[in-house]
């Protein structure tokens, strides 16, 4: 599945948080976002429009071997 190009960081943001990812801090352009279950996880996020496609491939790819998904199901997420 290909990569969105017009993906802002407040839109991945709006999807990390509908996979249970939570805002836990701040600093300046970059939203670090925490997940608990089945472990503790973090993610940084920049508040970028849009979001780089190789920044936004490595984010999806960590938050998927998180949680034993794919980037394909993460991604149908987004619209």
């Amino acid at each position: 599945m290909k990569l969105p190009r017009d993906l802002s960081g407040n839109q991945l943001i709006s999807v990390l948080k509908r996979l249970g990812y939570k805002q836990t801090r701040q600093t300046g352009s970059h939203v670090r976002m925490t997940i608990l279950s089945p472990r503790q996880a973090h993610l940084t996020v920049p508040l970028l429009r849009p979001i780089p496609p190789g920044t936004l491939a490595a984010i999806l790819k960590d938050a998927a071997v998180h949680m034993e998904t794919t980037v394909g199901e993460i991604l149908m997420r987004v619209s």
